[in-house]
């Protein structure tokens, strides 16, 4: 490991030196890749710095008390070189942390695709209460939400809606919602005050790009029309909306919530990478069975992941064994907690199976 981190200190100096050129701001595209390594090291130059300096502070403090005599200062050294000590150990676990292979997606934009499930009406309203659960997040988080397609029944659920949230690192977070929510409530239309359970299904993608995914144009079939639903001046009344229908897979993504059929078409466009790329990577996925049992948030969708249960204002992540009663806050996009425990067991996970590697 600590070889590792040896090279990435060379390499980030070599990188600050270049950086330093003069004429290196000319060459845009070399600039922008090397600011990105930049970014991406520094965690860890910063972490490894710190963490040689500790273990030079231990060397000094042990090497001062074999040379001191007088009992208060040796008490102060003493306490000095434990602090030392603690400190060593929280950034021997940090770096191991910073050094596990980074997912290529987290950086990525997302597409975030919500279904009602088991549960009529109420699957459906709870797909909006989810909606906009992610909504109120992203916007906490300063990220941008745009709305592909929606559809709405009367009472104010959503049969399915799907959503793009654009912002840095927004995959490496919301990739732990893939998966089944479960909600257990009395529907106000239940007169005999019965828990009912509704289920909504919840698939994360990480956005692709054009280089990501090659789409042939002779496998596609575009359609145009008049959007449906609520709309404004315009949105209803001009064939705006766009459906695209992928031959090889059978995939159909419809976009309807702009004006223009051009932003509709680029839309769809996105969404269909999206799905596109995330086959592929489910596919990887599936390769590599073993290893994506050892992670958190990019297992199989089909996975009850999470249940709300309003009775008892509680929600409980059944892959992490984690229950908090603060449904209102979570609901509101309060989620952050969640996620951060996800992130943990995931990252424990990775290392467990990597020291097992290491000993095997």
């Amino acid at each position: 490991m600590f070889d590792k981190l040896e090279d990435l200190i060379s390499r980030f100096e070599e990188i600050m030196n270049e950086l330093n050129e003069p004429d290196v701001a000319n060459h845009q595209e070399r600039f922008r890749k090397l600011m990105k390594e930049q970014s991406s090291l520094t965690p860890i130059v910063e972490a490894y710095r710190e963490y040689k300096k500790c273990r030079q502070d231990i060397e000094d403090s042990l090497a001062m008390l074999e040379e001191e005599n007088e009992e208060e200062m040796r008490d102060m050294l003493k306490e000095e070189l434990s602090e030392a000590k603690k400190r060593t150990s929280e950034l021997e676990q940090k770096l191991k942390i910073l050094l596990l292979p980074a997912d290529p997606n987290d950086e990525k934009n997302v597409v975030v695709e919500i279904r009602a499930g088991a549960g009529g009406d109420e699957a459906a309203l709870f797909a909006a209460e989810i909606y906009r659960m992610y909504v109120h997040y992203a916007e906490g988080r300063r990220w941008k939400v745009e709305t592909v397609e929606a559809e709405e029944i009367g009472i104010g659920g959503m049969k399915s809606v799907t959503f793009m949230i654009t912002g840095t690192g927004a995959y490496s977070v919301m990739k732990y919602e893939s998966g089944v929510h479960r909600v257990q409530r009395v529907p106000e239309t239940e007169s005999g005050g019965r828990i009912h359970t509704s289920t909504i299904t919840v698939a994360v993608m990480p956005e692709a790009e054009e280089v990501d995914v090659q789409i042939d144009e002779k496998d596609i079939r575009i359609d145009v029309m008049r959007a449906s639903g609520n709309g404004g001046q315009c949105v209803n009344t001009t064939d705006s909306a766009v459906r695209l229908t992928h031959y090889p897979t059978g995939i159909v993504v419809y976009s309807q919530t702009e004006k223009s059929q051009l932003q509709n078409k680029a839309k769809a466009y996105a969404l269909l990478r999206a799905k596109l790329y995330d086959i592929e990577c489910q596919k990887a996925h599936d390769a590599e069975a073993e290893a994506r049992r050892s992670q958190i948030g990019t297992g199989d969708r089909s996975e009850k992941i999470r249940t709300y249960n309003f009775p008892q204002g509680r929600v409980t992540d059944h892959r992490i064994n984690l229950t908090l009663y603060k449904l209102d806050k979570i609901l509101n996009g309060d989620i952050q907690e969640i996620i951060d425990a996800c992130i943990a067991a995931d990252q424990a996970a990775k290392l467990a199976k990597m020291n097992e590697s290491q000993t095997a």
